[in-house]
């Protein structure tokens, strides 16, 4: 039995020295590099007019405004024209609202409060510049429907489209 014992002993201390032999061994050194990380981010914008609601018309000056919100990238210059609009003669510097029973009403939009700058399509000359910032901004549109007008009886209106350009 001694033997068998022994022979057990002399086992278990082998096992162990090649256990502790196979251990891992602790790490001293290292190595670095690098993981290069790349995006790019495109210029871009969107833009949308409201209504501008001028109410009755009693041949005096009728003032009211609008808006225009554009949205671009962070940095991005652009440019907010407004064409004439659909009403029959119309130009950027005299736009006319129709009524179905063929009259016209003449009214301007203007880029500024004191209605001085005409808003128009051309750039450079009478377009709204602005640089994004990455967040809604809000464009007035200063509209007024001058005085002394003597139109038909009727409802009027015109669309007037918004281009940006960035």
């Amino acid at each position: 039995m001694f033997f068998i014992k022994q022979n057990r002993f002399v086992a278990a201390s082998i096992a162990a020295v090649v256990l502790a032999s196979s251990a891992p061994t602790s790490f001293a050194a290292t190595a670095s590099g690098t993981l290069t990380i790349s995006a790019s981010v495109v210029a871009a914008c969107t833009v949308v007019g409201s209504a501008i609601a001028f109410g009755a018309y009693t041949q005096s000056v009728v003032n009211q405004t609008g808006t225009i919100t554009v949205l671009c990238t962070n940095g991005t210059a652009y440019n907010v024209g407004l064409d004439a609009g659909t009403g029959t003669g119309s130009t950027v510097s005299n736009r006319k609202m129709s009524a179905a029973g063929g009259g016209t009403l003449n009214y301007a939009l203007y880029r500024d409060s004191a209605r001085s700058n005409n808003w128009g399509s051309t750039i450079g000359t009478d377009t709204l510049t602005g640089t994004g910032s990455g967040l809604t901004q809000t464009l007035t549109v200063y509209g007024q429907i001058p005085a002394a007008q003597t139109p038909l009886a009727g409802s009027y209106s015109d669309t007037v489209t918004v281009t940006l350009t960035y």
